[in-house]
């Protein structure tokens, strides 16, 4: 019973152990599903579980018929339009990141878009290339298809013309096969892969991918002959150098007026999103002004810049894909998939939070997977999402999936009627394009500092992450990254930080005893918490903290004791020793070791429990003891293991833990095990864990239950005579134990007059 007294408040129960407490409230004993019932749900089939699968699949078929028409379609309309215009000025530039002809950018953000709109749980996010992704599609096109030797091979038209077909079937094929892997993903139901993708983890390896995106773009910035980028970055910076005098003046000029006017007009849009209807489409303005000004003034011809060239209009047939570039493409085609969809589901997560929907993980890969699959068999390049689009398409009032495909029309009208009117745009611009949407991924070099003063294994984690990025390439360096990130996680859990409880406040509180002063611990009893997991890593280390903990080893006690055993059952045949009132008189000097004690084919009877029964008199091993028998002292008689932290136990902790617990029950220190979780006794008993020494009765639901228990049991005696412990017990399960018998950090006892109590009621 809880009675609410002001702001304090008083409980009355009977001390309960874990079995008591079961016991006495009727534990029900509950049925636990095995493998076959599993599979007997999976494979069932009911009309309730066929509709909710099929708008599990196809998520547009439980928004679309509630879509509010009148109030939604003109909001949809507006940012589909925009999105669109964004889409296809970045789908151009993207596809120079994966060193393709501009063109194939537009197919990645035409059928993509179309195959969400059926699959995806997402209404706001929009569908279609992303820098980071197009520059992992990149890495794997020119280490398959690498750049020409010279510049004269460089200058056969019909050659290149060959190089680029083939890297556009490599392309496509990279991208199928991140969307096979994407689409396995969600078949089997491992959505949750994602939470291996800490937010600082992903941080630091777009930011990586950012410096790659800027290195890539300095060959068209600059219109220089540069190496592929899968080679380390130094190398690039070198050959940019050595060329640096054959830079065209026409597209550098170009290309950082583009930069100066998309950072400046993006930054207004940011500080001024709350005034400004609509951000204001900067691509698409500097995009028409750039076409008309490099067709009105004939760059290409006066300047010889390099532009975007002939756009095939319409769609190129759908092809098989190359089973060999499956073969040499699994990592690539893996990291790809994993990469796509954890920056999609951060994206779309984001916005289902702020207007208040589900959004499904495992739903997420199949419409992405299949988006791939069906992009890559009409030459597109592998699709996520940006937020920098994303937030185009829900700014501008996009309300459902609607604004995506109407984007998706915009794309279609440029394939098929109007992308030959961008054939003069130089490609500097579009790099430029692409650099300029590369500002909020580099400025998450700012989140080092911040990550630095919360938590230090995250910034080690954003630190290594981007390193591994930039020195072994995104593919390995994502690699790298979450290994890395589970290394800490184990870290973490291999080391944890143990305390030593003690009470606070003389109630039911126990807190760390190095942060309190007014803490008072019961004579002889040790409180020990480990915040973590206890499993094969960490049991060793746990046993370590809890020996210096407590002070003493107990086997070393133990052996210690049998030894003494051994010498006092020796001496009492031969005479040496007598019994008197007082104890054990030894009646000769000189007594000196026998080589039996040392003898290693009885070692392991040391280990064994002592055995007093068949002595005249009952040791006490803290007394004086004869000569030459010398036995540890130990001032612990009780400890106590607080596991609300574990969260579970493996079968190589558990036989470690048993053993240690024997070791302190053997030298007749009481152990006690509290706040474990529900279905630990249960699987200690699967396992075998409880004997005669180690019993089911040493769980207890709390700390403060063990220390009255250990307590009442104990009837400590004060470390001053003239404080008795004062244990009344006044009826049944009630009793007030009088807290003198607790030490306190200051070793001052206060008043007795006043009422300072554990008052268990």
């Amino acid at each position: 019973m809880v009675e609410p007294v002001g702001n304090q408040y008083v409980v009355a129960r009977p001390l309960y152990s874990d079995l008591a407490f079961d016991e006495e409230h009727q534990k029900v004993p509950r049925y636990h599903k095995n493998f076959v019932d599993h599979l007997r749900l999976c494979f069932s089939c009911t009309p309730q579980k066929a509709k909710k699968i099929a708008f599990n699949l196809f998520p547009v078929i439980s928004w679309l018929p509630a879509y509010h028409f009148k109030d939604w379609i003109l909001s949809d309309i507006v940012s589909g339009i925009s999105t669109g215009l964004v889409a296809v000025l970045q789908g151009l530039a993207f596809a120079l990141l994966v060193n393709i002809p501009p063109g194939y950018g537009l197919y990645a953000a035409f059928f993509p878009v179309i195959i969400y709109f059926f699959f995806g749980s997402s209404r706001h996010i929009s569908v279609g290339p992303f820098p980071v992704l197009s520059l992992m599609v990149g890495g794997a096109v020119i280490r398959i298809v690498p750049d020409p030797v010279s510049n004269s091979t460089l200058a056969n038209s019909t050659l290149m013309d060959e190089i680029n077909q083939k890297r556009v079937v490599v392309a496509a094929s990279v991208t199928m096969l991140a969307g096979i892997f994407q689409l396995l993903l969600g078949v089997l139901r491992v959505g949750f892969i994602v939470i291996y993708l800490s937010q600082s983890l992903i941080s630091g390896f777009t930011t990586a991918a950012a410096i790659h995106v800027v290195v890539s773009q300095l060959k068209f910035i600059f219109q220089l002959t540069v190496p592929g980028y899968n080679i380390p970055l130094g190398i690039i910076w070198v050959s940019i150098f050595e060329q640096i005098t054959k830079t065209n003046i026409a597209d550098l000029v170009t290309s950082l007026i583009i930069l100066v006017i998309v950072f400046f007009v993006k930054e207004l849009n940011e500080r001024y999103k709350t005034k400004l209807p609509a951000p204001i489409p900067i691509e698409l303005i500097v995009t028409v002004i750039a076409t008309g000004l490099s067709y009105g003034f004939d760059f290409k011809g006066k300047f010889q810049v390099d532009t975007v060239g002939k756009l095939e209009k319409g769609f190129q047939a759908p092809f098989s894909p190359d089973v060999g570039i499956f073969e040499s493409c699994v990592g690539d085609g893996f990291a790809i998939a994993i990469v796509g969809f954890a920056v999609a589901f951060s994206v779309a997560k984001v916005y289902s939070i702020k207007h208040d929907y589900p959004i499904d993980a495992n739903q997420e890969l199949i419409a992405f997977g299949i988006g791939n699959v069906f992009g890559g068999a009409f030459k597109g390049f592998a699709a996520s999402t940006s937020l920098s689009r994303s937030g185009v398409q829900e700014s501008t009032g996009g309300k459902t999936q609607i604004a995506g495909l109407l984007s998706a029309v915009i794309v279609l009208i440029v394939i098929l009627a109007i992308g030959h009117l961008l054939e003069p745009l130089q490609k500097s611009v579009l790099a430029a394009l692409a650099l300029g949407n590369l500002k909020g991924m580099l400025m998450q070099f700012k989140e080092i500092k911040i990550l630095w003063g919360k938590d230090r294994y995250d910034c080690l984690i954003w630190i290594v992450t981007f390193l591994a990025g930039i020195l072994l390439g995104l593919d390995l360096g994502l690699a790298a990254g979450v290994g890395f990130e589970l290394l800490t996680v184990i870290f973490r859990a291999q080391f944890p930080k143990c305390t030593v409880l003690a009470n606070v406040g003389r109630s039911d509180i126990y807190r760390n005893r190095k942060d309190y002063r007014d803490i008072y611990e019961p004579e002889g009893v040790k409180i020990f918490r480990c915040p973590s997991p206890i499993f094969f890593a960490n049991i060793e280390f746990f046993k370590d903290k809890l020996i210096a903990a407590v002070g003493f080893k107990p086997l070393r006690v133990l052996r210690k004791r049998n030894k003494a055993l051994r010498k006092i059952r020796r001496m009492l045949k031969k005479g040496e020793l007598q019994v008197t009132p007082k104890g054990l008189i030894c009646t000769v000097n000189g007594i000196s070791d026998s080589d039996e004690e040392l003898d290693n084919n009885r070692i392991e009877e040391l280990d064994q429990p002592t055995y007093t029964k068949d002595l005249p008199i009952q040791i006490d091993w803290n007394s004086n003891l004869p000569p030459n028998i010398t036995v540890p002292k130990i001032d612990t008689h009780s400890v106590i293991l607080d596991f609300s932290a574990v969260s579970f136990l493996d079968v190589s902790a558990l036989r470690v833990l048993g053993q240690t617990l024997k070791e302190f029950v053997r030298i007749d220190v009481d152990v006690y095990i509290v706040g474990a979780h529900d279905g630990v006794l249960d699987k200690l008993e699967r396992c075998g864990f409880f004997d005669d020494e180690i019993k089911p009765s040493m769980f207890f639901l709390t700390i403060h239950d063990a220390v009255l228990y250990i307590l009442l049991k104990k009837d400590l005696e004060l470390s001053a005579p003239k404080y008795k412990p004062n244990m009344e017990k006044e009826d049944k399960d009630h009793y007030v134990i009088n807290t003198n018998g607790l030490r306190s950090r200051e070793f001052m006892v206060r008043d007795t007059s006043l009422p300072n109590f554990f008052n268990h009621q």
